[in-house]
């Protein structure tokens, strides 16, 4: 049997393109390729398949093609053979679902732009941890360090570098567990963070995070800039000044890194290679030098071997020139935060999940365990301050004290250093290691090694995320930075665009003030992993299942904590500006509202805390000061009664519940389908007009067993609706027995159920489902078209000459089966034209004018709440509230004073209260005649038959207009009568009647009378509220 596809299946709509604003169009396609069923591991002929990884593939996925299972419809409907074969699937062709232009569900399912064969992958070595080692161990090692341990001591001086690797290992231990949650691509930092907390997080990190590496070349390439020329100044060899040699070299050297980051990450990675061993012979060096006999001339500069008593009095802290704990931990930090080298370049690797871990917490371990090597042998091995001077040795008799005690003792006096300024020691001299090592120059080459390896990396890590970034289109502006070249993708706009940065900072930026920002935002994207750690755990969503078990959610949230007062320690200014920067992008993003779903932990969040939420209030009971309208609006399809769907609208606005209801008649087995189809797209329209309204559908052999269950089972907990509004049925005369009992029956089970009811009726009439209808024909008609003209034409239509003549033919075609029916006439047309003016007009702001308010019942107080609540909303802020009563003649004053105490003891204000002491007289004889005719059609006029011809009647036609009840109901038929005609007095030109609605006993007054009632009540009116509430107080004047 061959089946057309179905709405439910995962594979039902592979021609669905997410770039478009339209919703998937569920059309007939093309039937299946017939597939026999296969014998199964349970010995018997089955459609049923066992479990298979390429089931859970995204279309179009990089790593293997998706296989689709059988729908539950096809193993579910009845059993039908044809040719011994049975139309199932093996597998859907990929047609490039996600395309470069829009955001993809996940990169995963991207379609590669070029041929991977030959693509270049790293493992964990190469690619993550000598990255990391190579960013973590910078010009901080050889430079700074003993500066650092000369300040805090080395007890100090541990607790910086420990606390450094604590922030950074938890980090780690976090970015562990998010990229072992499931398969990891291009876009490191970006990547994770976007998939796990969402595009806004991801997105305004993502683009500070591309820019904090690309203006750190700069920082780094100055570094080596700073170098190079101090070493030409030793030299004499300055070429033009000294500031403007450092943007010399500066501006030559990111060229050189530039070219080498073009040729390829293979090159790159060569590159790496090198500066790691340079880097690493620079290290050992130190080590060696240390152990190297010092000369004289070495000791008067402060450099000893090893020795306790230097090594004791290098322990405590000595703070100089105003420096603190916190200051000197600002400065040492940065040197930390090379930690995302290699998942900056996670699509370049072979496992990212295995890779990422593993490369990233051993180098953390390698170059946190370097670190306190280094600063623990120059804090052995040098003192903090010598004069340099090789005749300053302690002479016969001298006391040793003060701060140079084991320079004393080991035969120098440094006592001077107290009194004035001096070059050499710990504190003095940034050239310490240079001195110590064995070797000086292999120490310069460390240097050299260190600034190209972070600026290397840097220039590689920006491009890259800042690819990923502009491919998922969350600022479409920067898309077409996502293109990439080559057998690997390489980013090469990406690339031009971080050399223009890099080269416009070293020209121009102040790095002294640019520094601390950076690093603040390097710290933002380390807070907002572990954040997402901890939020993905928090949310415990099945779906958070991460490979990497060790890690904790609350350490997770202690890491995101400790990075945040980290920022302010480094500095606070920068801090702020880091976060006003977030703030704002992260604002853009989500009034952007890019079309991704990537099933972040603030969906799975927000769906605990929503549960939460209703099971708290649940457990609460309701007070009448809470009271708000939770409103079931029989709209049909949410596009179908506009108007009726804006006035609820306005009333819920953000803060009550409004659900639009649809009822599919008609059995099961035929209305299923297309109300599964409408489901989707009907909250996908409702969300696109910004309509705070959900959507629901049921499938009922009738209208009214439809109605009844939605009025039933609508709604959670406390969370339920509370008011059911409808439109007037126009066409009751003509619409049949049925449509009328059903209508009514609506009513009547409403009430039933103690829902409030609200009826409205607007002069041109409600429903436009026939204009939508028409419209999606239209449309439809054309995509059709376009397709065909897509089909004849190579490129995508884009050729020219010979199919020119093809595609105009097309449109010819078009115009034709468009037109088919032939243009509605004129006064169709004109009559559809005010119909759709109608159909909006509760979308515009209404004019000054008067919401007239006729309470004539007390039904609790709704009829007074909601026109009050009409007034707070913006749209009908120029309307005032006119307040009409019933009075008893004579008395008028003393009713509208009780009137005017009771809305100000309600704190609501009108404008006027107006008493009718004349409601009660009989209505004008052409508008009871207007009633008459009306209901003629409807009557059974058995009272001039004899008894049993009038049972007869009765019996026959049950549902008709009866004289006795004619006469039983004359008073209450004559008041509709009577009040339309006072409201056309009074009433006429108001923006907004509300009437109180009257109510019809059941089995006493039958469903045409009633309809009649509210037909004549609300005739030839502005828009019309019957409004009736189930008679509990909705409104209260206790505090």
């Amino acid at each position: 049997m061959e089946r057309i596809r179905s709405v439910g299946g995962e594979h039902d709509n592979p021609g669905f393109d997410p770039s478009l604003d339209e919703p998937p169009v569920y059309e007939e396609a093309d039937h299946r390729a017939v597939r026999p069923s296969v014998v199964s591991a349970f010995g018997h002929d089955t459609l049923d398949r066992v479990p298979n990884i390429d089931f859970y593939r995204n279309a179009g996925s990089v790593s293997g093609h998706r296989a689709v299972r059988p729908s539950l419809q096809e193993l579910h409907d009845v059993f039908q053979k044809q040719n011994g074969g049975i139309s199932v699937p093996d597998t859907v062709n990929d047609d490039g679902e996600g395309s470069d232009g829009t955001p993809s569900d996940d990169l995963e399912s991207a379609v590669p732009a070029d041929n991977k064969e030959g693509t270049i992958k790293f493992g964990w070595i190469r690619g993550v941890l000598v990255r990391c080692m190579l960013n973590i161990w910078g010009v901080m090692l050889f430079i700074r360090l003993s500066w650092i341990f000369g300040h805090t001591g080395w007890g100090l001086g541990i607790v910086v570098v420990v606390l450094s690797c604590v922030v950074t290992t938890i980090t780690g231990l976090s970015m562990s567990a998010i990229c072992t949650n499931g398969v990891v691509r291009g876009g490191g930092a970006y990547y994770m963070i976007s998939r796990s907390l969402g595009p806004e997080f991801g997105g305004s990190i993502g683009l500070i995070f591309a820019l904090a590496n690309a203006v750190a070349v700069a920082l780094y390439v100055v570094g080596f800039a700073e170098t190079v020329v101090e070493l030409l100044e030793d030299h004499d060899l300055v070429m033009v000044s000294v500031v403007n040699d450092i943007r010399i070299v500066g501006c030559i050297t990111v060229v050189l890194l530039l070219a080498i980051s073009v040729a390829g990450m293979e090159w790159e990675a060569k590159a790496q290679i090198v500066l790691l061993v340079i880097l690493l012979v620079a290290i050992v060096n130190v080590f060696v030098g240390t152990f190297i006999p010092v000369t004289d001339h070495k000791k008067s500069q402060g450099i000893f071997n090893y020795q306790s008593n230097v090594f004791l009095e290098n322990f405590t802290p000595d703070f100089r020139d105003g420096e603190t704990f916190f200051s000197v931990f600002a400065i040492f930090f940065p040197a930390a935060t090379g930690i995302l080298a290699g998942a900056n370049i996670s699509g370049d690797l072979r496992d990212p999940q295995a890779a990422i871990p593993k490369g990233t917490l051993l180098a953390i371990l390698i170059t946190g365990i370097t670190y306190l090597a280094v600063g623990l042998c120059v804090s052995a091995t040098v003192v903090r301050e010598a004069t340099g001077n090789i005749t300053d040795i302690v002479t016969a008799g001298m006391v040793c004290n003060g701060s140079s005690v084991a320079a004393c003792e080991l035969g120098y006096d440094f006592s001077s250093c107290a009194v004035e300024k001096c070059k050499y020691g710990l504190i003095n001299n940034n050239q310490v290691m240079t001195m110590v090592s064995g070797f000086g120059p292999l120490i310069i080459a460390g240097t050299f090694s260190a600034t190209l390896s972070s600026a290397l990396a840097s220039l590689v890590s920006a491009p890259k995320v800042f690819q990923a970034l502009c491919k998922d289109n969350i600022y479409k502006i920067l898309h077409f930075f996502a293109k990439g070249y080559g057998k690997n993708n390489e980013p090469i706009r990406g690339y031009v665009l971080t050399f223009i940065i890099s080269v416009a900072f070293i020209l121009v930026g102040d790095l002294n003030v640019i520094a601390p920002i950076i690093s603040n935002f390097f710290l933002a994207s380390y807070a907002l992993i572990n954040f997402s750690c901890f939020h993905a755990s928090y949310a415990k969503s099945p779906g958070w299942r991460p490979a990497y078990k060790f890690y904790n959610m609350w350490l997770s949230l202690a890491g995101a904590l400790l990075c945040c007062v980290v920022m302010f320690v480094i500095n606070w200014w920068a801090a702020l500006l880091t976060y006003g920067i977030e703030i704002l992008l992260y604002i853009y993003v989500k009034v952007k509202k890019p079309d991704v779903n990537w099933g972040s932990s603030t969906q799975a969040v927000t769906f605990v805390s929503s549960v939460s939420n209703a099971l708290s209030l649940s457990g609460v009971e309701d007070h009448v000061k809470n009271f708000r309208p939770q409103i079931l609006a029989m709209t049909g399809s949410a596009r179908s009664r506009p108007a009726l769907l804006d006035l609820a609208h306005s009333l819920t606005k953000n803060y009550g519940l409004c659900i639009a209801c649809e009822v599919f008649e008609g059995p099961r087995s035929e209305t299923l389908e297309e109300m599964n189809g409408n489901m989707e797209k009907n909250q996908l329209w409702l969300r696109k007009t910004k309509r705070k309204a959900f959507y629901a559908a049921v499938a009922c052999n009738c209208f009214r067993e439809g109605a009844e269950s939605l009025l039933q089972a609508s709604g959670l907990g406390r969370m339920k609706p509370n008011t059911l509004m409808v439109g007037f049925q126009r066409n009751w005369r003509t619409a049949g027995v049925d449509a009328v009992q059903s209508y009514v029956g609506v009513l009547h089970d409403a009430l039933d159920f103690e829902y409030g009811t609200v009826i409205l009726r607007t002069k041109q009439g409600l429903d436009v489902s026939h204009i939508v209808e028409a419209e999606e024909e239209t449309l439809k008609a054309a995509r059709v078209q376009q397709a065909m003209d897509n089909d004849m034409m190579p490129n995508g239509g884009k050729a020219k000459g010979l199919f020119s003549k093809s595609r105009k033919s097309s449109k010819q075609v078009l115009t034709t089966r468009v037109s088919v029916c032939g243009p509605p006439p004129q006064e169709v047309a004109k009559m559809n034209e005010r119909l759709m003016e109608a159909s909006s007009q509760f979308q515009k702001k209404q004019p000054k004018g008067t919401i007239d308010v006729w309470w004539l019942f007390d039904d609790g107080g709704l009829t007074l709440l909601l026109p009050y609540i009409l007034t707070t909303r913006k749209k009908w802020k120029d309307s005032k509230l006119r307040i009409f009563i019933a009075g008893q003649p004579g008395r008028c004053e003393q009713d509208k004073q009780e009137m005017k105490s009771l809305v100000q003891k309600f704190r609501i204000n009108c404008t006027d209260i107006n008493v009718i002491d004349n409601i009660n007289a009989p209505p004008r004889a052409d508008s009871y005649k207007k009633l008459e005719d009306m209901i003629e059609p409807f009557c059974l006029h058995e009272a001039s038959k004899d008894t049993a011809q009038a049972g007869a009647m009765r019996k026959e036609q049950p549902w008709k207009i009866t004289d006795e009840e004619l006469s039983t109901f004359e008073e209450k038929t004559s008041l509709q009568v009577r009040l339309n005609e006072v409201l056309q007095e009074h009433s006429k030109s108001a923006n907004l009647i509300i009437v109180s609605m009257p109510i019809a006993r059941k089995e006493s007054v039958s469903d045409f009378l009633y309809m009649a009632w509210l037909d004549i009540l609300t005739k030839d009116l502005p828009p019309t509220l019957l409004i009736r509430g189930n008679h509990k107080s909705v409104l209260t004047f206790y505090s």
